[in-house]
């Protein structure tokens, strides 16, 4: 992590979930691209940003399922995201999806 350029903690975090909140938008609009693109070129995905909700959830002692979280982030389920949204994976995004998901053993 960089060093804060906020003025305090409250402003930070009120800034960060406004943030998230607009890429949640960002991407409920942009449905044509697929989980396993952003996988493949940033290392997360729509079902990460939904497993980082629960997890959070559960550090602060809130419970949030992580289906639930899921449904949070895709607006629906994610079965029935799949469904509308998801097209079959070639073996090229599989491939960059790979790469990617071992360059993110370096950031844990």
């Amino acid at each position: 992590m960089t060093a804060t350029v906020f003025a305090d903690a409250a402003t930070r975090d009120r800034l960060e979930a406004a943030a998230f909140r607009r890429l949640m938008l960002h991407l409920a609009q942009r449905s044509d691209v697929q989980n396993i693109d952003l996988m493949g070129h940033t290392g997360f995905c729509r079902n990460c940003l939904g497993d980082w909700l629960h997890e959070e959830a559960g550090k602060l002692g809130v419970t949030v399922s992580k289906d639930d979280a899921r449904t949070h982030v895709y607006g629906m389920t994610q079965a029935e995201w799949k469904t509308r949204h998801q097209q079959p994976a070639t073996q090229a995004q599989l491939d960059l999806m790979a790469e990617s998901l071992a360059k993110n053993e370096a950031v844990r």
